[in-house]
């Protein structure tokens, strides 16, 4: 024992040298890491903001110019001059056209007094002719300083976007304003494609253009009374006040979302040619740090490997020897291990197979037994409605009887063979129900055949005797009467018995009882039974378990008769299904196989 922990003592050594080597270069390696993910998404979010600043002004650019351009149009001062309809008119459908050719949001002419009087959607029910935006910003700035700009949500529209207003004179007095809207949809949508999103804050902070809808009109930070009372009156972001946006911006580190859940971010920001405006890209730095943390880790696992690949050859050839002796007395053992586990496994699955061929046997008759039990409790509950059935024409053939003697004393031999062919007929209806019961009750051993549909539901029908009278609707159409289906009729009759008893046994207290019972074909290969009610229906807490032994939903049911009449189904290559129901109450649909 003293030699063994000797000869260990310089390999635990080495092991505990090589993990604390590998735990410095762990900690290093992930300062490393953080300082490279840093650094790279600085980069990418700085070229990143230089590309969508660039994009911002271009557009912005484009349509500054409008304004100046739309000034010197004839139409515009004749418009302004006499608001006449016929330069309005053409005015109406300049600014239209104009509109659609350069993406134009809206163009239209505001007099002196706030109205306008001419708009490029002047077709639409949104036309802003007629509305007054003497209380907008930018028309007051621009009334007053020559042009202005504003960003801020449509009052008509409901849609964000920049307003751009210039001054009209005639004879060197201000007579209205000429406005561009500009939305920036298209410039929204390049900026979704980027790795991290952008936007665009005014001089308050709050977000103008943006990626990210949610953040629109969201306040980077807190704004002070003057700033929302202003906002409120002129209504630039609609009726509320901006709400703080879940952006936590410190420096080039910004932080999206709340506590935990919060997403790191590097911030890089643009100045922008808008009101002061600022564009800020945020960079996410997990993927970048992840692929550095993913370098650190090979690198780690790579001197690993190669410390353990060192200690272990070291370690190998100390113990060649002493484990090739060890190795073959491990294998002796084994073998002799192996094998007497193998005999012993060899026996028991003898015994399992012997216990589990009389198991199956036992569970087959057990299975027949709890069909027989089921058949002749369903005999016991239709008992009433056979007697019923049998009375009639018994004593039917009692009064015809009577008659025949009647009518041999006036030696009136006609009527009496016709009374004695009705009796004739009414024993064989007796002889009918009666081996109809007998067979339905007879124990047998099931046979898988090919029998009549039709004759299946006629013999159904004759067990259940007067209760089968308060099925109001049987749809079996004549070629399908005689379609062969396969499996045993007895069997296939007790499924059909119990699922028509179910839905006789619904019906209590109905004032309109209803029970249809319809017969199709799905296809050349099978066809369906179902039969529904207009009852209470299955209770959803038990409808996923209705076919498990002992699930039921009557007080005095024992939960046996859905879980036979699907497994007799199935052994028929068959299935039994709970269906919503035509009629209101429950369905129940049993498929089988054609022959």
């Amino acid at each position: 024992m003293i030699g063994f922990w000797k000869r260990r003592r310089g390999a635990i050594a080495a092991g505990l040298a090589a993990l604390l080597f590998v735990a410095l270069f762990a900690t290093l390696g992930e300062r490393w890491a953080r300082t490279q993910a840093i650094a790279a998404a600085d980069v990418t979010a700085a070229r990143a903001a230089r590309s969508h600043a660039g994009l911002l002004a271009s557009e912005l650019q484009k349509f500054r110019l409008l304004p100046v351009v739309l000034a010197e149009y004839p139409d515009v001062a004749a418009a302004l001059a006499t608001h006449a309809p016929a330069p309005i008119a053409r005015l109406d459908r300049t600014l239209e056209l104009l509109a659609q050719r350069t993406d134009s949001a809206a163009i239209y002419l505001i007099d002196r007094d706030g109205l306008t009087i001419a708009a490029s959607n002047w077709r639409l029910p949104t036309s802003f002719v007629g509305s007054n935006y003497g209380f907008r910003p930018y028309f007051r700035d621009a009334m007053a300083n020559g042009q202005s700009e504003l960003f801020a949500l449509g009052t008509v529209s409901g849609r964000p976007g920049l307003y751009l207003a210039r001054r009209l004179d005639l004879d060197g007095r201000p007579a209205g304003t000429i406005v561009v809207k500009v939305e920036f949809d298209r410039v929204e949508a390049i900026w979704a494609r980027a790795s991290g999103p952008s936007f665009v804050t005014d001089a308050q902070g709050v977000i103008l253009i943006t990626a990210v809808p949610d953040w629109r009109f969201r306040a980077t930070r807190p704004l002070d009374a003057a700033t929302l009372a202003r906002v409120r009156q002129t209504l630039q972001f609609g009726g509320a006040a901006p709400k703080p946006a879940a952006v936590d911006l410190a420096g080039p580190l910004a932080r999206v979302g709340r506590g935990e859940a919060a997403t790191l971010y590097r911030a890089a920001t643009e100045p922008v040619p808008l009101a002061d405006g600022r564009l800020v890209h945020l960079e996410p730095i997990a993927a970048p740090l992840a692929a550095a943390n993913g370098n650190v880790r090979l690198w780690g696992l790579g001197i690993l490997v190669v410390v353990i690949a060192v200690g272990a050859l070291v370690l190998r050839d100390r113990e060649k020897r002493q484990l090739a002796l060890d190795a073959q007395r491990t294998l002796e053992a084994e073998v002799v291990r192996r094998t007497a586990q193998l005999q012993a496994a060899n026996q028991a699955l003898q015994v399992e197979s012997r216990e589990r061929a009389d198991a199956d046997r036992r569970y087959r008759a057990a299975r027949e037994e709890l069909a027989q039990a089921n058949r002749l409790g369903s005999l016991g509950q239709i008992t009433a409605g056979v007697a019923h059935e049998i009375n009639q024409p018994v004593a039917a053939i009692r009064t015809f009887a009577e008659n025949a003697g009647q009518l041999l004393d006036r030696a009136q031999l006609q009527p009496v063979r016709d009374n004695l062919g009705r009796i004739i007929d009414l024993t064989s209806r007796i002889g009918s129900i009666t081996a109809e019961l007998r067979n339905f009750a007879r124990r047998k051993t099931p046979a898988i055949d090919a029998v009549p549909i039709g004759s299946v539901i006629d013999g159904s029908l004759m067990i259940l005797g007067e209760r089968a009278r308060q099925i109001t609707a049987i749809d079996l159409p004549k070629t399908l009467a005689n379609t062969l289906v396969i499996g045993d009729r007895v069997r296939l009759e007790q499924v059909l018995i119990n699922l028509l008893q179910n839905a006789l046994d619904a019906m209590t207290g109905r004032a309109i009882p209803a029970i249809s019972l319809v017969v199709a074909a799905t296809d050349d290969q099978a066809m369906t039974v179902t039969i529904a009610d207009n009852g209470p229906g299955v209770d959803p807490a038990i409808a996923d378990a209705l076919f498990t032994p002992f699930v039921t939903a009557k007080p005095a049911g024992i939960g046996l008769g859905l879980a036979i009449a699907r497994d007799i189904a199935r052994e028929f290559g068959g299935e039994l299904t709970l269906v919503p129901s035509p009629l209101g109450g429950a369905a129940f649909m049993l498929l089988l196989k054609r022959r």
